[in-house]
C-alpha cells in the first residue's frame, strides 16, 4: 500500500502496480512526483494533447498526498485580511478567487472521473485563544462586502458545545463552503485518471538529477527521459534535487493518529454535522471523523529528519486536550509525513531557465492550491501564461541559512510560537 502504515493506506481504493522505468524514453513533458501537483499537471498537460511522462520514487500518493488532514479549506494560506494588508484589495481578490477556484477544481475532479474519496462539506475554524476569536468574529462580514463569500458565519461560544465536544474553544466559524476527503484515495483517482488520458507513470523511479538543453534529461537509476519540459511537482520531498529551489521551503513532519471504531453514534457525538475541524494555534491542531466512525486527529510535529519513536503517544496529549472524554479509547493508526513550508505560507511557483516549471511550499493547503497548480503549469506550457505568472510573482524569500542552516533556525523559531500556544 503506498506511504505510511496510515489509516488512508488501510483504506486505499485504486491501488495499482506500475512498473519503474527501465531504459530510455521520449516525451513532450516529464514531470517529477506523483502527488498532487504532479499527477494534476501531468492530466491538464495530456488533456491539452502532450505525451507526458510521471517519475514517482516510491508510489503514487507514498509522499504528503496520502497521509495529510485530508482538509480543504477557502481561498489561501493566508486568510484575505492578511492578503489585503499586504498586496492590497485587488491582488487579495484575485489570490482568493484562485483559491476558490482550486477547491472547485477538486470537486470538479472528483465528480468527472468518479473518484472514491469521501468527499463531505463543511469546516470549524476554532478559536483557540479569547483575542483569536476577535479576528475570527470580522471575517464572515469583510468575506460578503469584499469578496463575495457568504458561506461563512460566526458561531459563538456558547452555540459551539452543541456542535464540537470540546469545551476548550472560544468560538468557531462554520464554513459551509470547505470540505474534507481522502486524500489518499483523491491522488490515487487522479493517478487513474491521467493514466486514462495517456500518462505514463513510472514508480520506484527517484529521478537522480537531469541535464538542461531542449530537449533536456532526466535520469533515474534504472533510466532517463528526453523531454521537451520539466515539472517539479516534489514540495516537502525535494531534497537535493533542484538546489536554486531547495531553501525556499521548509520541510516539516506532522503527525496524524485514527482511533479505534467510535461507531455512527459515538462519532457525530464529538462532531455532530462531520465536518472538519483545525484551531488556531500556531502549531495547529486539526480532525475530523472517518467513513468508519474513527476520529482522525492531527497534533504535533518536528523539525527534524526522523519521526518519534512512538507516534501515539507522541499525539495523545495533543487528542486528550480536545477530547480528554476518549483518555479510554484506543489508538490503531498512527503516522507521520513531511510538508513544504514557505516562509510567507503562500505557495512558490516558478520557471528555471524556460523549459523547466516548478510548485512548491503549499504549507498545509497542498490538496487544492496543488491541484490548481499542476493546472496553472499546463496552461504556462501550453503559453497561456498569466495566471501562472500571477502566482509566480508571489514573494518567495529562502530561509536564512539555506539548507544548511535552515532546520536549527526554524527549530528555535518554532520553539517560540509553540511557547506562545501554550501560554
Amino acid at each position: 500500500m503506498p506511504g505510511a502504515p496510515s489509516w488512508y493506506a488501510a483504506s486505499a481504493r485504486g491501488v495499482r502496480a506500475r512498473p519503474r522505468l527501465e531504459g530510455r524514453i521520449v516525451a513532450d513533458a516529464c514531470v517529477i512526483g506523483g502527488g498532487y501537483t504532479g499527477l494534476s499537471a501531468a492530466l491538464h498537460l495530456a488533456e491539452r494533447g502532450y505525451d507526458v511522462v510521471l517519475l514517482e520514487a516510491e508510489q503514487v500518493g507514498w509522499g504528503a498526498a496520502g497521509r495529510n488532514g485530508g482538509q480543504v479549506g477557502s481561498g489561501q494560506r493566508r486568510d484575505e485580511g492578511e492578503l489585503t494588508q499586504r498586496f492590497g484589495l485587488e491582488m487579495a481578490r484575485r489570490l482568493w478567487m484562485l483559491g476558490e477556484e482550486a477547491k472547485a477544481l477538486v470537486r470538479e475532479r472528483v465528480a468527472r472521473h468518479a473518484i472514491d474519496c469521501d468527499p463531505r462539506n463543511g469546516q470549524l475554524i476554532t478559536a483557540a485563544r479569547a483575542a483569536d476569536a476577535v479576528a475570527l468574529r470580522r471575517r464572515p462580514e469583510r468575506l460578503a462586502r469584499d469578496f463575495g463569500y457568504d458561506a461563512m458565519r460566526w458561531i459563538p461560544p456558547g452555540e459551539l458545545p452543541a456542535m464540537l465536544a470540546s469545551r476548550i474553544f472560544h468560538g468557531a466559524l462554520l464554513d459551509a463552503g470547505a470540505l474534507h476527503l481522502h486524500p489518499l484515495n483523491y491522488a490515487l483517482g487522479l493517478a487513474l485518471a491521467a493514466e486514462a488520458a495517456g500518462v505514463r507513470i513510472f514508480e520506484h523511479s527517484a529521478a537522480l538529477g537531469y541535464a538542461p538543453g531542449a530537449p533536456l534529461t532526466v535520469r533515474t537509476g534504472t533510466g532517463e527521459v528526453a523531454a521537451r519540459c520539466l515539472v517539479l511537482g516534489c514540495d516537502g520531498y525535494l531534497g537535493r534535487l533542484e538546489p536554486r529551489i531547495a531553501a525556499h521551503i521548509m520541510p516539516i513532519n506532522n503527525f496524524i493518529v485514527a482511533t479505534a471504531p467510535l461507531g455512527a453514534a459515538g462519532a457525530r457525538a464529538l462532531i455532530r454535522d462531520d465536518v472538519c475541524v483545525h484551531d488556531t494555534r500556531f502549531v495547529v491542531n486539526y480532525f475530523r471523523l472517518t467513513a468508519d466512525h474513527r476520529l482522525l486527529f492531527g497534533g504535533g510535529e518536528n523539525y527534524r529528519r526522523g519521526f518519534p519513536p512512538d507516534i501515539a503517544a507522541f499525539v495523545r496529549p495533543y487528542l486528550l486536550r480536545v477530547f480528554p472524554q476518549l483518555a479510554g479509547v484506543g489508538i490503531d493508526y498512527a503516522w507521520g509525513g513531511a510538508l513544504g513550508i514557505s516562509r510567507t505560507r503562500l505557495p512558490h511557483l516558478g520557471r528555471l531557465g524556460a523549459n523547466v516549471y516548478f510548485a512548491q511550499g503549499f504549507s498545509g493547503h497542498g490538496i487544492s492550491i496543488g491541484s490548481l497548480a499542476g493546472q496553472l503549469i499546463a496552461e504556462a506550457v501550453a503559453g497561456e501564461t498569466g495566471r501562472f505568472d500571477l502566482m509566480a510573482r508571489l514573494p518567495a524569500p529562502a530561509w536564512p541559512g539555506g539548507t544548511l542552516l535552515r532546520w536549527p533556525l526554524l527549530v528555535l523559531g518554532m520553539l517560540y510560537y509553540a511557547l506562545r500556544d501554550r501560554l
